[in-house]
C-alpha cells in the first residue's frame, strides 16, 4: 500500500526553523516528484515546493523563496522541507504529495490537482 508520513510539525517561534520530512513506505520514490502543500483555516491549498524525480529541479512559492528549501535523500526514500525565518502567516498543516515523474526532468508543479498520493498532513505553528 502506498503510504506518505509526514513529521517534524510542531511549535515555534517567529523567525525559528523546523525540518519537516515525508518519509514513502510502498513504493520507491525513486520515479515520483514531490510536493509540500499547505493549508491554514479558511484558506485554500497552496504549493509550497516541490522537487523532480531525480532532486535536480524544484520550485517555491514566492511566499516562501529565500527561506524555504526542499531536498530529498531517495535512498532513504524521504524529502524533507527546511523551513528557515518562519512567521506566523506559515503557521497551517503541511501535506507532502506524490506524482509520477519518470525522466526526472520536467520541472515540477505546484498544483495540488496534479498529485494523487498524499501523506495525512503535519501541524506547523508559528506563534510567540
Amino acid at each position: 500500500q502506498l503510504q506518505l508520513v509526514e513529521s517534524g510539525g510542531g511549535l515555534v517561534q517567529p523567525g525559528g526553523s523546523l525540518r519537516l520530512s515525508c518519509a514513502a513506505s510502498g513504493f520507491t520514490l525513486d520515479y515520483y516528484a514531490i510536493g509540500w502543500f499547505r493549508q491554514a483555516p479558511g484558506k485554500e491549498r497552496e504549493g509550497v515546493s516541490c522537487i523532480s524525480s531525480r532532486g535536480t529541479r524544484s520550485n517555491y512559492a514566492d511566499s516562501v523563496k529565500g527561506r524555504f528549501a526542499i531536498s530529498r535523500d531517495n535512498a532513504k526514500n524521504t524529502v524533507y522541507l527546511q523551513m528557515n525565518s518562519l512567521e506566523p502567516e506559515d503557521t497551517a498543516i503541511y501535506y507532502c504529495a506524490a506524482t509520477t515523474d519518470i525522466s526526472g526532468l520536467r520541472l515540477c508543479s505546484r498544483g495540488w490537482a496534479d498529485y494523487n498520493h498524499w501523506g495525512q498532513g503535519t501541524q506547523v505553528t508559528v506563534s510567540s
